[in-house]
């Protein structure tokens, strides 16, 4: 009986993973339709499919393989890719994405130093193809990402597989409970998780991983590195702004764009002079927004066009990938989007490393912990709407020691929280060593 049970679960996990399978080769059509509408928007969409299948192109030897969904993931790799580039040069290192703005971000941030292929689709003979070519000595998955049978085959084949950074909110947890069928059996391939925080960590005990698999080791993302350029390239834009007060709304979605121009209405109101520098989250967006901010008469100007700023310029638009960082630096206040409408908000981290007193909403159910640390200490304000959002960007525009005051708690909450690299270190080296 003691080995007639994980027979039968076993047993069990394969006719589960089959007729999950079986469904996604009947949504392959689908798939490829939803590709093509993407590319409409954005044409990257519409290159490099057969890396989506498991052709890949890259120079066939072992890898560090490394996979971050899109930009954000991306990003919280940096100081986790210079540490295995400096201490273990001998590995080569992957890095896939499933987004073009993932893969354009491994572009710019690692200068060609690290290989980069799009994640096959879930498909068994796809995973097999890939991973006999890319031979990978170990998996790491950035924060939450439960293919089953990716999870499957690399434990078929003695691939560990580490989930960095992993998160799991409420809202997700509760949605996995209802496959949890599927997502248990899957999480019992993983070699390590490591949790940024102790909820996280219970959450995934809550799916029946086991304790002994579960490192609580924080936030990658409170490590992130400030590039040693970064003040100079926004000194030079922010000599633009001629003493203007700035204030960015970043990372924004469908619906928030509305809400953040009925705020900056009210905003001109008490400060006429003031700049909105504006940076939706999605590339494909930048067209449609640009057009909802000049159909309320409102004066635009795009970071891509590198056009001079007027004294008359209502709007920045941010519509380039990977230059966040610089339009945080060059603001006095940040509101932090996907928080006014459902989305569960973005990494408030960075411009809290930059010092910047932060505006978000009440969405925030993918990034509790760290909201909670940055309201509590009075770095961050949360609000409801557009009214609120006016009042907090005007009390923040024209109260300076407020706002040192808030970009100093913001950078304690920073640097007292860092640490989760070394942590998750120890961890990867126990399985490269």
């Amino acid at each position: 009986m003691i080995y007639y049970k994980p027979f039968l679960k076993s047993c069990e996990f394969n006719t589960l993973r089959f007729f999950y399978t079986c469904l996604l080769y009947l949504l392959i059509p689908l798939i490829l339709l939803r590709l093509f509408w993407r590319s409409l928007h954005l044409p990257a969409y519409r290159q490099r499919w057969t890396e989506r299948f498991g052709f890949c192109r890259l120079p066939k030897q072992p890898y560090l393989w490394i996979h971050a969904v899109s930009v954000g993931e991306v990003q919280a790799t940096l100081p986790l890719v210079r540490y295995l580039q400096q201490h273990f040069p001998q590995h080569s290192l992957l890095i896939t994405t499933m987004t073009p703005t993932g893969a354009e971000r491994v572009r710019t941030l690692f200068n060609g130093k690290v290989f980069h292929a799009y994640l096959p689709y879930d498909l068994p003979n796809a995973i097999n193809r890939f991973l006999r070519h890319v031979q990978p000595s170990l998996l790491i998955l950035m924060e939450t990402e439960l293919w089953p049978n990716l999870l499957h085959t690399c434990q078929h084949k003695n691939i560990p597989v580490i989930l960095a950074n992993a998160r799991l909110s409420k809202r997700s947890s509760r949605r996995y409970q209802w496959v949890k069928w599927l997502i248990q059996p899957a999480l019992t391939c993983v070699s390590t998780i490591a949790a940024q925080t102790d909820a996280d960590a219970n959450r995934f005990l809550s799916l029946g991983m086991r304790a002994m698999q579960i490192k609580v080791t924080g936030n990658l993302k409170f490590d992130q590195p400030i590039p040693d350029n970064l003040k100079i390239q926004a000194k030079t834009l922010k000599a633009q702004w001629k003493n203007r007060p700035v204030w960015i709304a970043a990372s924004t979605h469908e619906g928030e764009e509305a809400l953040i121009l009925s705020a900056l209405q009210t905003i001109k109101q008490n400060l006429p002079n003031s700049l909105l520098i504006l940076v939706p989250r999605h590339p494909e967006r930048f067209g449609k927004v640009a057009a909802l901010c000049q159909s309320q008469n409102y004066t635009l100007i795009k970071h891509s066009e590198a056009t001079q700023i007027t004294l008359n310029t209502d709007i920045y638009l941010g519509d380039t990938m990977g230059e966040l960082l610089m339009l945080y630096a060059t603001a006095d206040v940040a509101f932090v989007g996907g928080s006014l409408v459902p989305v569960g908000g973005h990494n408030l981290l960075e411009p809290a490393a930059l010092g910047l007193p932060i505006i978000t909403g009440m969405h925030t159910f993918n990034f509790t912990a760290i909201t909670l640390k940055l309201t509590r200490l009075g770095a961050a304000i949360q609000i409801k709407d557009s009214t609120e959002l006016a009042d907090a960007v005007n009390i923040c525009l024209t109260n300076p020691n407020l706002r040192q005051q808030m970009g100093y708690q913001g950078k304690r909450v920073v640097q007292q929280n860092q640490g989760a690299l070394q942590k998750l270190i120890n961890v990867i080296e126990c399985y490269i060593n």
